[in-house]
């Protein structure tokens, strides 16, 4: 019963409302730039508030986490390919699409896991903010690594790659990886956070903290409707492609629960914080770059995959989930 308390928190279950709302039909919409304006908000309270904890925080430890944020980066997809290409239930490229949503990760799922830390009283480390907004890029790079040596693999001519990629040139792609929207805010909120003196930092608290929690249930509600969209393609993906969706954010949480707990020594929260990371897949930053680098995969898998299974689960069974884990490694370890 404790347990199916922890889910009970506003934005869990403004994320349900949004699903159901879309389920039984209901002409509840959002305003087309909202669900955008939300998202600026959260990335720039997220990073203001991480960089003012980061400005007080160890620069080695900071260092070691950007190691293992680009490691976890680096791993995930190609562990996601392998699994996703022995199963034999899609071809190399589109295996290499999916790969990099599941190597990159959710700012979402990412928000909704410190309000579930928060509302249970729940400290954790700050380190896993600038992981958050160093781990998108890496699973990029490593995509079009992956489709690019599956096209040599299956033997698709230069020029007939060239033709199916029309329009896409591989330096512009890496240059949007990194200088992503998101990652750009996130990165420049910490640092504004970290350099700024806190006395002046002070007038802007009621605006990253007071109406944090607010303005995440109106994005959950507007994510849960999304979500809802998808369960119709479940069909078409068939069984195998959807337990994907469920079992590599649970391998993922595992391998993220040992680096934040192990290899980083993190605490219950800040290990979970990492274990949701490494558990949770891009939806908005790879679906446009793997659309524009990998034409011949279809965008319909790696969308539903993302957002219409692994997004869901996270918010409603696998938070609480990782913080049960990152309590056993921790206190194994400890």
């Amino acid at each position: 019963m404790h347990g199916f308390s922890n889910l009970l928190i506003p934005a869990v279950l403004f994320f349900a409302l949004g699903f159901l709302a879309r389920v039984v039909r209901s002409d509840l919409r959002f305003p087309p730039d909202l669900a955008k304006a939300l998202s600026i908000y959260l990335l720039m309270a997220i990073g203001i508030h991480g960089g003012v904890e980061l400005g007080r925080a160890n620069l080695l430890t900071a260092v070691h986490a950007v190691f293992w944020a680009i490691m976890l980066g680096l791993l995930l997809p190609v562990l996601a390919y392998v699994v996703l290409v022995s199963s034999r239930r899609v071809d190399a490229l589109n295996a290499a699409a999916i790969a990099a949503h599941y190597g990159s990760v959710s700012a979402g799922t990412f928000m909704t896991a410190k309000a579930y830390l928060e509302s249970n009283g729940i400290l954790y480390e700050m380190y896993p903010v600038i992981m958050l907004a160093v781990m998108e890029s890496p699973a990029i790079v490593i995509g079009l690594l992956l489709a690019g040596w599956s096209r040599r693999r299956l033997g698709i001519a230069s020029d007939d790659a060239r033709t199916a990629a029309e329009g896409r040139h591989p330096s512009g792609i890496l240059r949007e990886a990194f200088l992503n929207g998101s990652v750009v805010l996130l990165a420049g909120a910490m640092v504004i956070g970290a350099v700024v003196a806190p006395t002046r930092m002070a007038a802007l608290h009621p605006f990253v903290n007071d109406i944090f929690m607010g303005a995440l249930c109106l994005f959950l509600l507007e994510m849960g409707m999304e979500a809802a969209l998808r369960i119709g393609e479940f069909r078409r993906m068939g069984v195998a492609l959807a337990l994907f969706g469920v079992l590599m954010p649970l391998v993922g949480a595992l391998i993220g629960a040992l680096v934040g707990g192990i290899a980083l020594s993190f605490g219950v929260g800040g290990t979970t914080m990492v274990a949701v990371l490494a558990a949770s897949a891009s939806y908005i930053a790879v679906p446009p770059a793997m659309r524009l680098a990998v034409p011949e995969a279809n965008p319909s898998l790696y969308i539903t995959l993302s957002l219409g299974i692994t997004f869901p689960f996270n918010v409603i069974v696998g938070i609480p989930l990782y913080h049960r884990l990152a309590e056993a490694i921790v206190g194994a370890w400890v």
